[in-house]
């Protein structure tokens, strides 16, 4: 089951990925893996063909989160871990917008993790990229969910977490989420072609990009060497992707699993159509 995304005057003209570009400049450091994930964001969707103005980009808080700034679409910053209540609102009012958010490791399955449960539950048609880099960058340096426990390069930790990591695959396919799939910054092509997958996918996608920070965990910048493309191609069988995930060493690269849940979308009968509508229901 594929989504025809609608392209608005887009079908009229050439869209190149600088024609998605704002013109203010990333301050992200030298080599930060968020730069190709930009780039990837504005090759998926000009080759989409999905009109600037008919695109909301949505984040939090967190390097990753600048995005929207750096996209000439519509854009909201949020409050911290917010981001995914934010664009799950805007998709149920504006249902012909094309909704992505983007985020990081912290602010999506820290304090914004709850969110990730029921957003993935409810299966709202939005885009969810999430820049992976297991640590908080902005707040340097910090263990963040997804660090491994026995990482010890933090103050905070210097032992390490002793906690186990969080799993995002594995918590979105557990928890419904309707496309699941994992790229690399070091692969933005790649990248490019797997958030288009996912956009044009119905319901609630989720996309993994593993983003190296290079200025407080240097080591990440061997990901380029070590992440491969997964030896099993993407399945509709929630079952079967589980047992892939079994295997999983958190560096495939590719689709897990592609769901045929129809998207969740309210009843609208009887809700105001107008203004003064919406305003009679208010007056005591």
């Amino acid at each position: 089951m594929e989504r025809v995304v609608t392209s608005g005057a887009a079908t009229e003209v050439t869209l190149k990925p600088k024609d998605y570009k704002s013109d203010i400049k990333p301050v992200w450091c030298p080599g930060c893996g968020d730069f190709s994930v930009l780039a990837a964001i504005t090759r998926a969707l000009a080759a989409l063909k999905v009109a600037p103005e008919n695109v909301a980009v949505i984040s939090g808080i967190g390097c990753s989160s600048r995005i929207p700034a750096y996209l000439d679409t519509y854009g909201f910053h949020g409050a911290h871990g917010r981001a995914l209540p934010l664009a799950t609102g805007l998709k149920i009012s504006r249902p012909d917008l094309c909704v992505l958010v983007a985020g990081g490791d912290g602010d999506g399955f820290s304090i914004g993790g709850n969110h990730f449960l029921q957003v993935c539950r409810r299966n709202v048609d939005i885009t969810y990229i999430v820049m992976d880099n297991q640590v908080y960058g902005m707040t340097k340096g910090q263990a963040s969910p997804t660090t491994e426990p026995d990482w010890d390069r933090s103050k905070l930790t210097p032992h390490g977490t002793r906690i186990n990591a969080f799993y995002p695959l594995v918590v979105a396919l557990a928890s419904g989420a309707n496309f699941i799939a994992r790229a690399s910054s070091s692969d933005p092509n790649g990248a490019a072609k797997v958030i288009g997958e996912a956009i044009g996918h119905p319901g609630f996608s989720f996309v993994q990009v593993l983003s190296p920070c290079v200025t407080f965990r240097p080591e990440q910048r061997d990901w380029k060497k070590i992440v491969r493309p997964a030896p099993i191609e993407a399945t509709t069988d929630p079952a079967a992707a589980a047992r892939r995930l079994m295997t999983d060493d958190n560096f495939y690269l590719g689709v897990l699993y592609k769901g045929n849940r129809a998207p969740f979308e309210p009843d609208s009968a009887g809700q105001p159509s107008t203004e003064q509508e919406l305003e009679e229901e208010f007056k005591v």
